[in-house]
């Protein structure tokens, strides 16, 4: 797939080339090595997260049968499969003590709600984590930097700012936010107007929206002859 890429092909070619899907490929093409990937492949929040401290405390105890800790876990709520805490388990086979994991990791979400949130609307709690994984990631720190902005000129129709923070984004090179960057550069017009002026096609959007909920309504069991008067009569 690099080797695609680095012949100048576009990601959609290397999706039928390869006929993966594009996602896949988009991933793969963003990653800087295989550690990158294979860490976010074995890094991912699950279901068995809020129980592995639990799973480990009762393996030390001498309980290592995965099939009576799974209907332990399912007395403390636990809404996963019995293999998943097979898989974790095998880890520790021929340790007779293991180390209660670290902290968890903080859920992708999370950071997500923190970074979209006003700053001043953060609790101390939801501020601290967020100052912390920032100063632990500088991309994560720039591009909390870069939405925040972009949140300003939305919400205080600061459109003329639009070029200054698309140059910016693009002499980075976080290849998310420049991708980001070259599809506005497409309607840069008309997403600077958006961000100027105070008309908006929200009006347009509600009744589309309400059009397809009295469609949706019909479950497709009328024609459009009928349609067209429900329209109407719900004026």
């Amino acid at each position: 797939m690099q080797t695609l890429l680095a012949q100048g092909k576009s990601l959609s070619a290397v999706c039928r080339d390869l006929n993966l899907e594009m996602g896949t490929v988009r991933r793969f093409a963003r990653a800087a090595s295989l550690d990158e990937l294979l860490f976010k492949a074995t890094h991912r929040v699950t279901k068995l997260d809020p129980f592995k401290a639990y799973l480990i405390d009762r393996w030390n105890d001498g309980q290592t049968d995965a099939a009576a800790l799974f209907r332990e876990l399912l007395e403390q709520g636990y809404h996963g499969g019995k293999l998943t805490i097979r898989r974790f388990l095998h880890q520790f086979r021929g340790h007779d003590h293991v180390p209660r994991p670290g902290p968890r990791p903080i859920k992708p979400r999370h950071a997500t709600r923190w970074i979209m949130t006003k700053p001043d609307r953060l609790s101390d709690a939801d501020r601290s984590q967020l100052r912390q994984i920032r100063d632990r990631c500088p991309e994560l720190d720039r591009t909390t930097e870069y939405v925040r902005a972009f949140a300003v000129m939305m919400t205080e129709r600061q459109g003329h700012r639009l070029e200054h923070w698309l140059t910016t984004i693009e002499g980075d090179n976080l290849a998310a936010m420049r991708s980001l960057a070259i599809g506005m550069r497409r309607d840069q017009d008309a997403i600077t107007n958006g961000l100027t002026l105070p008309h908006s096609s929200g009006a347009v959007e509600g009744a589309v929206t309400r059009v397809k909920t009295i469609k949706r309504a019909m479950y497709g069991r009328a024609n459009l002859d009928l349609l067209r008067k429900r329209i109407l009569a719900k004026k």
